[in-house]
């Protein structure tokens, strides 16, 4: 089962949307849409369900042209982030819907509910109506609507981000289980970075409408192709500053430079966008951190088990994030050290150099 996008693109009131985009999506992975809010995530997902209509380009589902069909007429499943059951029904009712439309045979429909209500853990609720539910509860009911169809494709646009951190965990890690050898493609639309990597599969990075990168979603956080692509694989955002690579030396500022290594080494002497995520500057030097750098301490925040600090550095804004506690005070010039061995550098126009 393939979904292939040719050319696709949509326009509303004569503004783009989505840019002119080409894609094979398959089974037996995640197809992670990966951007921010606005990035046109949604806008691609309703294309590729038969909810919006294609300025120009096809969608062709496992061989069959599908561009003019509409979403009833596709065999798709699609779960938004907000619960959408039918407020009337229950539980066993809201899964079967489906089935019921379709014309399913009722002994088989009592069967498919019963698998996955079992899968979901949704058995004990199911003559409950879905305000009687908790959010998480819905959102299962949501799922087991979607795996009970059988369909040849299947769309989660950001079905966790309303749900608390618990239940987004717990659901995240069931996910690729749930659909995995049911044939379908599986599109997961969502603006968070970690959770692309937690999927795994193949990721295409969102910007501004348009596929900057699609591949393996490890191989993309490794080598992202441009600064666009490293941006938006980036939370928080990734640093960035101009550098002069000069002889066998990087040079960010008149304090600090270091030996070049590794593919930077064989780059053309000249001006190159450095740029190095949060999560290798630290507080702390170690034999890999061992770039020092100083910087005015904007803004400090404690997540859990991790700490940020936002720090001025001759005029530009760079992040910290370490795992721990680490003792910040607004206004306070801090120490960092860099790992140079996480440095991308991008030539002048924004094109991945090593």
């Amino acid at each position: 089962m393939t979904l292939e996008l040719k050319n696709v693109c949509k326009r509303v009131q004569g503004i783009t949307h989505v840019k002119n985009t080409s894609l094979t999506l398959e089974t037996g992975q995640f197809n992670v849409l990966l951007g921010e809010t606005g990035s046109g995530k949604t806008s691609l997902i309703k294309l590729m369900a038969g909810l919006d209509s294609l300025a120009s380009g096809q969608i062709i589902l496992n061989g069959k042209d599908v561009s003019n069909l509409s979403a009833q007429k596709r065999n798709i499943s699609l779960v938004h982030q907000f619960f959408v059951n039918y407020p009337h029904m229950s539980v066993y009712d809201n899964i079967a819907s489906p089935l019921k439309v379709s014309g399913v045979a009722k002994s088989e429909i009592a069967g498919r509910v019963e698998e996955a209500a079992n899968i979901l853990k949704l058995k004990p609720y199911l003559n409950r109506k879905p305000h009687e539910l908790s959010g998480g509860q819905q959102q299962r009911t949501a799922l087991a609507r979607a795996i009970v169809k059988e369909s040849d494709a299947v769309f989660l646009d950001e079905p966790l981000a309303n749900l608390d951190y618990k239940l987004r965990e717990e659901l995240r890690d069931q996910l690729p289980e749930l659909f995995a050898g049911r044939g379908a493609v599986v599109v997961y639309a969502t603006s968070e970075p970690e959770e692309a990597l937690l999927l795994g599969g193949r990721t295409a990075l969102m910007t501004d409408g348009n596929v900057v990168q699609f591949g393996p979603t490890a191989d993309i956080y490794r080598k992202p192709r441009d600064l666009d692509a490293a941006k938006v694989f980036s939370n928080p955002p990734i640093n960035t500053a101009k550098v002069t690579k000069q002889g066998d030396t990087v040079i960010l500022n008149d304090a600090t430079r270091w030996a070049v290594s590794g593919a930077a080494a064989g780059l053309s002497d000249g001006v190159y966008t450095l740029a190095i995520r949060p999560n290798h500057v630290m507080p702390v030097e170690t034999p890999e951190n061992s770039v020092r750098l100083e910087g005015n301490v904007l803004v400090t925040e404690l997540s859990g088990s991790e700490s940020s600090a936002h720090f001025d550095m001759d005029g530009q804004s760079w992040v910290s994030l370490a795992p721990g506690v680490h003792p910040y005070f607004v206004g306070e010039v801090h120490t960092f050290y860099l790992d140079p061995s996480h440095c991308f550098f991008f030539a002048p126009d924004g094109q991945f150099a090593a």
